[in-house]
């Protein structure tokens, strides 16, 4: 009598295994099998019977297995609903997201809130940057001037800011999804989306910046009291002068600064936030700091570019237009000719990106979090 480890995997005695008398179906009528229940509900029975035991499986049966290897698996099936869905939950599926309004929603109002909190700051760096002066020089002349000439010029930053924010995250987040829609992202694909979203940020707001600066020079009140009067300086120059030494006055050091700036900031914020998380400090503590950390090092090391700018964009007048050059030279002379001159005034450019850019990515994580629970409630 044969063993009964001997005999054939099918449950009736002397008849062949069933995998065997199926599989010429499969070959010859696949299609046609798949569309009928009834023969489906075959091929799953006899799919079964073939993985409960180590047996191999015919050669022809190997197309299908490769085609279906839901239906062939050699472990237990859990086929509640959903349950082959999950690994899509987590991260979307590619061509599901082409554009996110809600990054470009955070950005604004997180920026907006945090300009709003550090403009003092930022008022008095200016007149650093302008005068090269010491900071309780500049605390002084703001003084003197009244306090209803201390939020003048805060409109146009503002304004900026919230722009800013709107196309820094919104840009960089559908930079970043058309460089690696499904993710991991590298550093050089953080670094690309950053930059081009840098690009994208100068270009669209160095006319903000330049009447801003302008607002901000304390030589320039008497002349342009409000922004009307630059605007109408502008437009006064002719359609060229209106943007070479109008709007655009000072753009490639703001187009280098900018898109460098935001490449820096991207490619090390969430690797430092990250690793911070890892200690089990509160949520919002990472997020600041990383902001802080990350924003005071691209400040520093772009501050040559932050004064160099500040100085060509307080220049008004068609006649009284210096050159790139000549103005790097200016700048360099007015400074003694010593870079420790260059940074007078460093001391207030950390506390301002350390406040700056900390509450921007703490208020930033903290709406994105938000959202993210929100919407996971919905679903």
């Amino acid at each position: 009598m044969m063993s009964r480890a001997a005999r054939p995997i099918s449950g009736a005695r002397g008849r062949p295994p069933r995998a065997a008398s199926c599989s010429g179906p499969l070959l010859a009528k696949r299609s046609s099998w798949l569309a009928g229940s009834a023969a489906h509900r075959r091929g799953s029975q006899c799919s079964i019977k073939c993985s409960s035991d180590s047996w191999t499986l015919p050669i022809g049966i190997l197309p299908f297995f490769h085609l279906h290897p839901g239906i062939f698996s050699m472990g237990e099936q859990n086929h509640s609903p959903g349950k082959e869905l999950q690994p899509w939950t987590r991260k979307e599926a590619p061509g599901k997201r082409s554009w996110h309004s809600h990054a470009y929603a955070l950005g604004a109002i997180s920026n907006f809130m945090s300009t709003f909190l550090t403009f003092p700051i930022y008022k008095v760096m200016f007149r650093q940057q302008i005068h090269a002066v010491a900071v309780s020089e500049a605390v002084r002349q703001l003084w003197h001037e009244g306090p209803q000439y201390f939020y003048r010029g805060i409109y146009p930053p503002l304004l900026s800011k919230t722009l800013q924010g709107t196309l820094l995250f919104g840009t960089y987040d559908s930079m970043l999804f058309c460089l690696s829609p499904v993710g991991p992202h590298s550093l050089g694909h953080r670094w690309a989306a950053g930059l081009m979203s840098g690009v994208v940020e100068a270009v669209a707001l160095s006319p903000f910046e330049r009447v801003q600066n302008v607002l901000q020079d304390g030589r320039k009140q008497a002349r342009f009291p409000s922004t009307f009067s630059i605007l109408k300086e502008f437009h006064s120059y002719g359609l060229w002068g209106r943007l070479s030494q109008g709007y655009y006055r000072g753009f490639w050091p703001v187009l280098l600064r900018n898109s460098l700036g935001s490449a820096l900031y991207f490619s090390f914020k969430d690797p430092i936030q990250n690793s911070l998380a890892e200690q089990g400090l509160p949520h919002w503590v990472p997020a600041l700091v990383s902001g802080s950390v990350n924003g005071t090092i691209t400040c520093l090391v772009l501050y040559p570019l932050i004064v160099l700018v500040a100085n060509m964009q307080s220049h008004i007048g068609w006649q009284s237009m210096p050159s790139l050059w000549a103005s790097v030279q200016d700048v360099w002379d007015t400074r003694g000719r010593k870079v420790f001159m260059i940074y007078r005034g460093g001391s207030l450019v950390i506390l301002r990106s350390s406040v700056t850019w900390g509450l921007t990515t703490a208020i930033h994580d903290f709406l994105q979090r938000r959202y993210h629970s929100r919407k996971e409630l919905k679903d």
